[in-house]
This record gives C-alpha cells, sequence and structure tokens, in this order.
C-alpha cells in the first residue's frame, strides 16, 4: 500500500471520529462526520473504534463528583490562569534577554508573542498552585517558607512554571538539533533558521538561566528535583540514541525513556509546587502522580508511561504537518520506535525484522504502516493513554478535601486538562 495513502486512511480514521465524555452522566458517546468516507476509512475505523474507548473515571471519581455543582459548568482550564500566562510570558522575554544580539534573537525565537505555544505545563503548574491553595499542616516550622505570605509564595510558584517552560523550550531546541527537524511550532525551527550551533547554544543559554531563577527560590530540596530533571532530559535523549535491537522492540524500555524525556519535567514541577507550598509528602506525591500520568501512562514498578507523549505517538500517524507543528511520521523516518508500532509488533511478530532492519528505505516504512493500519497499534496506545489520565484524575480527586471555589475550580481545571490531552487532534 503506498506510503502516502496509509497516511491519509489513518488520519481519516481519527479525525472523522471525536470521543467525549458527557458531564452529567459521564457516558462516552462517538459522534461521526457526516462526510462520506470510502470503505477503506471505513474499515480503518471499525479497527480503531470497534472495542471503544475504556472508561475514563473510576467509580470512586464518578460518585464523588456527581454532587459538585462545578461539574455542570463548562471550564476552560487556560481561561483560569490567562492573566498570570500573560504576565509568565512578558516574564520569560525579559529573562532570555541577552548582551549579544544573535544570542538574544535565538534565545527568544519561541517566546515571541504569537509562537509561545499554548503554555500547557505553565498551565498545569498555575493550576495546581490554587489546586493546593490548602492550610499548611501546623507541624511544619514557619521558617520552612521563609516567612512568605500567601503573595510571595503565589510569586515563587509562578517562578516554578518559568523555570519549567525554559527547561522545556531548551531541550525542543536540543531536540531539534538531534533530529535535523526543519520545523516547530508552525514555524521553521532555530536550527534551520539560525544553524545548529547557535541553536544549541541558545538552548544551553535558556538551560543557563533557568538555574540562576531556580537557585533564587533557595530551596535545596526543590533545586535537587528539577536539577534532576535536566539528568532526566539527558539520559533519555542518550537512551533514545544508544538503543540495542532488543531495547527497540522493548515496551518498558520505550516507556522508561519516554519518563525522562517528557514526564519527569512535569511530574517533579507539579511536586515542587507542593514542596513550596509547605505541603506534607502525601500532598506532594499526589501532586506527582498527577504529573506523571498525566504525561504518563501505566506504572511497573517505578514507572510506564505518559498520556500525553502516548497521544502524541498517536498524531504522529493520524495528525497532519499543519496541525502538528512539524512533520508527521517524523519519528518512524527517523527510526525512533514508538507505542503504536510496539503494540502492532505484538499481533504481528514479522514487523520486527523491519523495526531491526531500520527505516531508512522508504518500503520499509511503508510495511510498518501497513502492519500498523491492520493492527490495534493506534487503538491500545489510545486505551493506554486514556487509562493513565484516569490515574491523573484520581490523584487529584484524593487531595485534602476543600470548600474553597477557587480551589475546587482548579481541580476540576486538572481533570479537564487529563480529558484535552487525551482527545487532542494537534
Amino acid at each position: 500500500m503506498p506510503f502516502s495513502r496509509i497516511s491519509r486512511n489513518l488520519r481519516g480514521a481519527f479525525n472523522g471520529c471525536r470521543c467525549y465524555l458527557s458531564i452529567r452522566d459521564h457516558n462516552h458517546r462517538f459522534l461521526l462526520s457526516q462526510t462520506p468516507i470510502d470503505s477503506t476509512q471505513q474499515v480503518m475505523r471499525s479497527l480503531i473504534f470497534s472495542k471503544g474507548i475504556p472508561a475514563f473515571y473510576s467509580s470512586r471519581y464518578q460518585i464523588h463528583h456527581q454532587s459538585s455543582s462545578l461539574v455542570e459548568d463548562e471550564l476552560d482550564p487556560f481561561s483560569l490562569v490567562a492573566d498570570e500566562l500573560l504576565h509568565i510570558g512578558n516574564k520569560l522575554r525579559e529573562m532570555v534577554v541577552a548582551e549579544v544580539p544573535k544570542l538574544a534573537s535565538a534565545a527568544e525565537y519561541f517566546f515571541k508573542m504569537g509562537v509561545e505555544g499554548k503554555r500547557f505545563r505553565p498551565t498545569v503548574l498555575l493550576l495546581m498552585s490554587t489546586a493546593l491553595n490548602l492550610p499548611i499542616p501546623p507541624v511544619l516550622p514557619p521558617m520552612e517558607l521563609g516567612g512568605a505570605t500567601r503573595n510571595d509564595l503565589r510569586s515563587r510558584q509562578q517562578r516554578i512554571a518559568e523555570i519549567t517552560e525554559m527547561i522545556h523550550v531548551a531541550s525542543l531546541l536540543h531536540d531539534d538539533v538531534l533530529d535535523d527537524a526543519v520545523t516547530r511550532r508552525g514555524r521553521g525551527s532555530l536550527n534551520f533558521v539560525m544553524g545548529n550551533k547557535l541553536a544549541v547554544l541558545a538552548g544551553d543559554f535558556l538551560l543557563s538561566r533557568a538555574c540562576v531563577t531556580l537557585a533564587s527560590l533557595k530551596n535545596t530540596e526543590v533545586v535537587s528535583l528539577l536539577a534532576k530533571v535536566v539528568e532526566h532530559l539527558v539520559t533519555g535523549e542518550v537512551m533514545q540514541m544508544t538503543t540495542t535491537s532488543d531495547q527497540r522492540c522493548s515496551m518498558e524500555y520505550y516507556m522508561e525513556k519516554t519518563y525522562y524525556k517528557t514526564a519527569s519535567l512535569i511530574s517533579n514541577s507539579c511536586k515542587a509546587i507542593a514542596i513550596l507550598a509547605g505541603q506534607t509528602t502525601e500532598v506532594a506525591v499526589l501532586a506527582f502522580e498527577y504529573g506523571k500520568n498525566l504525561v504518563c501512562e501505566f506504572v511497573d514498578l517505578r514507572f510506564i508511561g505518559l498520556a500525553f507523549q502516548l497521544i502524541d505517538d498517536v498524531l504522529d500517524f493520524t495528525g497532519t504537518s499543519a496541525s502538528l507543528g512539524k512533520g508527521s511520521l517524523s519519528d518512524i523516518q527517523h527510526g525512533i520506535v514508538t507505542a503504536p508500532i510496539l503494540f502492532a509488533m505484538e499481533e504481528f511478530p514479522q514487523l520486527r525484522t523491519i523495526v531491526e532492519e531500520g527505516f531508512e528505505k522508504t518500503e520499509n516504512v511503508n510495511i510498518a504502516l501497513d502492519y500498523l493500519g491492520k493492527s490495534r497499534g493506534i487503538q491500545k496506545t489510545r486505551e493506554l493513554a486514556v487509562k493513565h489520565a484516569t490515574l491523573a484524575a484520581e490523584a487529584i480527586d484524593s487531595l485534602p478535601e476543600s470548600d474553597d471555589e477557587d480551589v475546587r475550580k482548579s481541580r476540576k481545571a486538572l481533570v479537564e486538562l487529563t480529558q484535552i490531552v487525551i482527545t487532542r487532534t494537534k
């Protein structure tokens, strides 16, 4: 089957279906577009959706929230923190100013107005800050908060959001160099526009700025946490570059690597938010679990997976270059084996031979996509993402109860984000 035809069929199968959660009765429904479809697309839709998506919330979660009037209201998580996001955007542009004009231009490349992206990570962290706006445990010595007022605390938590975004963008700049990427966020990647050397140095500069801001928090536990994140980013990238044949075909290895590359940043940043607020270890762990499962999937002894990354893997096969802001099928074309292919390999062991040969040849890419189209690889990946989005929602549900309306809204928004993650199309 031709390469382009398979790609179109996979996209059509997903773009023609949309899953949403009814807030009132928590039943899943599927909406089919009225656009005429050919038989191949019908077959693909049947393959992908015949068994449906598993229930999104646990019974305990449903029962707990059916009594809340907040559940009845539509809530846009991003609008709750829109003003703060603007403030953080302005702060970030101030923080990446450099004395050397060329470096300044490179460092601010993805912080300019209009190309910042959705600011997903800062949104999560700001919502988490409000969601944990709980009474400080009485056993905690006042000096642990440095005598900070509530406004001071919020400012410090905003800095975590700024640090996280700088680390994230720095990792994107470095990844694009390693992947020879030509686009990012719908425009030319920095390495493509300004060259690899300047892109690497701009990433290093952002990391240095993040470190300076991190040190200003004067909290050794938070510094240690986010320093570990940078180590994880490097570890994950090296794991991806140096895989053996067996590791390449191992779901466990893939998910461990994905935790390092994707989930460690947001999970440890969520934990840092709780630590700055002086919350208990139990609350800090719940914040970590939310971040891990939002971007993560299942925990096998320590970790496996990421809902956000799993959907990214699906979109690499089903999305378009325009909607993703990068070339679709970019992972497989770079020889990176992701969850959909690994699941397809379980159904079709002969696919492993193609994976081991590599994807330098277009013919091998076409064969792999053909097997993927026959398999339940994409469906299983989505199901896994849903499963761990549920775990993220349950982590929020397990936080100590609060009657504060802002706290409750922020918690509901964090749960809404788990739905946004698994239903996003770009």
